[in-house]
């Protein structure tokens, strides 16, 4: 076949194909163990638990997925067609939720909703006035959909206000002279054109609850991220957190399957021809009150609000959290983010040129397992990983005595090197996505023309390409860094002994009743967030001018 030719045998297949195959293992070793006898607890987990494990975490991927796609499709319709008051602001705020991890809501809300918090004092404190607290309880599975909900919506708005913003205006026009009327419009023109990319964005949304365990875990949900946790750290039974793993990987598959099959062959593109942008409606009167109070209480509920009660917390707490320590923990954050980051777009380069001067059907299949890994959550990704280097270090073990007599048997599953391979596992498809569609902007005439006066591809890539790329390798360095500093559940599992981040200490922090002095910690995350959003922001606008 072509792609086994040896002229595709060069630097950019081998380290492919290396990169590849790293994915590949540490995914199949989740289902080759199963091959082992289950444990007892795993009789006990399938037989009393399991249900509720499922039951628990469709009820979250389901209402969070319909409520995200009710007010992340309603937000992008009134962004793209609609002028009234704040519009512009709005268009890109209700981006910035994204900069506040679930987790870092779950706890802010928590504190500002319980008995001491903010809310319920002041009711006390001004009007005397006593609410039951149970009203104000949300760590529940309602309060865990509300919190999805609000910092995961920008997955839909964003998605959906793309394609709504390509739309010819011409489509809009033929239906009004029709007699339809805007609310009309929507549901009968805009919503059925727009179901791949609300399909896409709703997709994204699940994919991140089922990655999640700060809040889950912090609200007391039995969910399959919070089962493998206790199964490991609480119980000491891999075995039972490889089952639990394989188990939601399977449920992956599925939704990924379902997302393929209600999308069909349609996909999220704008299109080529230029094509007359929709004009935008000004509103006035009462109509214009309305967008303007429902942008500004969602906006409000999911980025200020949560933002100014961390600031306040800060104020209070920083002289105890501002230490030694806290220097530490900055610097291993940005450490490992860095390392991770390096390696992940550098391993995008090679795939993605692979890819483009090959054409072969195997640097194709090398693309697809390279975005896939963004699909597996976390914790199943943080399980195959131990499993591999745990099998690397029983094979290795022979070196390490010759290196050192007395090494112990556990040398690559106990560093820092496995929890970065993780992070290069999990995040490779943000990066790659990013050096891809850098390539296609570029094209191949230049490296065609390169290649014509004699020039090697390693020369041309150098020399031609790489200066070309530099936005699009810019804007996966910030996107994969910062999702690198807010990742929890593969750091809770695969860091060493004695290593935190930003992001486990938040988690400690709430654990331990402390969420105030979470809030410098988390203020710094989303800080980095917010800038990172600024730069990709005038990245963006740089290029499209």
């Amino acid at each position: 076949m072509k792609f086994l030719r040896v002229k595709h045998l060069n630097i950019w297949s081998v380290f492919s194909f290396l990169f590849v195959l790293g994915i590949i293992l540490s995914n199949l070793l989740v289902f080759t163990s199963l091959l082992q006898p289950p444990s007892e607890n795993w009789q006990h987990i399938k037989d009393y638990l399991l249900a509720d494990y499922i039951s628990n975490t469709l009820l979250l991927i389901t209402f969070t997925g319909l409520f995200t796609f009710l007010i992340g499709t309603s937000l992008a319709w009134l962004i793209s067609f609609y002028d009234f008051p704040l519009r512009n602001f709005y268009k890109w705020a209700f981006i910035l939720p994204l900069a506040i991890p679930a987790y870092i809501g779950a706890y802010t809300y928590t504190g500002l909703l319980n008995y001491t918090g903010i809310i319920q004092s002041f009711l006390r404190n001004s009007f005397n006035f006593h609410v039951n607290p149970k009203l104000f309880d949300i760590m529940n599975i309602w309060g865990a959909v509300f919190i999805f909900t609000l910092f995961l919506l920008p997955y839909v708005y964003t998605i959906v206000s793309s394609f709504f913003q390509n739309q010819s205006a011409s489509l809009f026009e033929s239906a009004r002279i029709l007699g339809r009327k805007p609310l009309n419009i929507l549901f009968t023109v805009l919503l059925p054109l727009a179901r791949p990319a609300i399909i896409a964005g709703v997709s994204l949304v699940v994919l991140e609850v089922l990655n999640d365990y700060g809040l889950v875990q912090y609200f007391g949900i039995p969910t399959f991220s919070t089962a493998i946790f206790k199964s490991w750290f609480g119980m000491g039974d891999i075995d039972s957190a490889i089952r639990l793993a394989a188990s939601l990987l399977i449920i992956v598959f599925f939704i990924l399957a379902l997302e393929k099959l209600l999308r069909g062959k349609r996909r999220v593109e704008s299109s080529t021809a230029k094509i007359r942008s929709i004009p935008l409606h000004k509103l006035s009167g009462y109509k214009s009150m309305l967008a303007f109070t429902y942008s500004f209480f969602i906006f409000s509920l999911s980025f200020l609000i949560p933002l100014l009660q961390l600031f306040y917390w800060s104020l209070i707490t920083y002289s105890n959290v501002l230490s030694n320590k806290f220097w530490q923990l900055l610097w291993n954050s940005i450490f490992v983010a860095l390392v991770a980051t390096c390696i992940i777009v550098f391993a995008s380069v090679i795939i993605a040129n692979f890819q483009r001067i090959s054409g072969t059907k195997l640097s194709k299949t090398y693309s697809k397992i390279t975005t896939f890994g963004y699909s597996i959550p976390g914790a199943v990704i943080a399980i195959g990983v131990m499993v591999l280097f745990i099998n690397l270090d029983q094979k290795l073990f022979w070196f390490y005595k010759i290196v050192n007599p007395e090494s112990a048997k556990l040398v690559l599953s106990m560093s820092i090197a496995m929890l970065i391979f993780a992070y290069v596992i999990r995040f490779l498809a943000i990066g790659f996505n990013s050096v891809q569609t850098g390539f296609e902007k570029v094209g191949k005439k230049f490296f065609e023309a390169s290649r014509t006066l004699g020039m090697t591809t390693t020369k041309t890539f150098l020399r031609i390409d790489l200066p070309m790329l530099k936005p699009a390798l810019v804007g996966g360095f910030v996107l994969v860094f910062v999702d690198v500093l807010k990742e929890l559940p593969l750091t809770l599992i695969l860091r060493p002994f004695n290593f935190d981040t930003l992001a486990t200490k938040v988690y400690q922090y709430a654990n331990d009743e402390m969420i105030p002095e979470a809030a410098v910690p988390s203020l710094i995350i989303i800080a980095v967030s917010l800038i990172s959003i600024y730069f990709l922001n005038k990245i963006t606008m740089k290029e499209e001018r």
